[in-house]
């Protein structure tokens, strides 16, 4: 009873707030054969708040976060400019054997 307990604890509710979202595009499920997640972060998250909270979330065990700063395009909608959003991203590398389903939610 204790070790589930302990188990419960280790997932902060700041794990939410630091992985967003899984990013599903081409690229992504072609990086996924090679044992790698791409996730939506939060723009000031680190490499090691990352690695803990996608280890926290998902029982896996990382070996490597690579993480990336997407500028928003500025675009035109109805002949007026406006600006997307910046976005990180992440890309987890996973220890070898183990997989994340990123269709089901956290």
């Amino acid at each position: 009873m204790a070790k589930a307990a302990k188990k419960q604890a280790q997932v902060d509710i700041n794990h939410y707030d630091v992985v967003l979202a899984p990013h599903i595009t081409e690229k992504s499920t072609l990086v996924s054969e090679q044992n790698a997640v791409v996730f939506k972060v939060a723009k000031d998250a680190t490499k090691p708040q990352i690695k803990a909270a996608v280890e926290a979330l998902f029982g896996v065990s990382v070996t490597g976060v690579n993480t990336l700063n997407q500028k928003g395009k500025t675009k035109r909608w109805k002949g007026r400019p406006y600006q997307r959003s910046d976005l990180k991203k992440a890309i987890v590398t996973l220890a070898e054997g183990q997989t994340i389903d990123v269709t089901t939610g956290i």
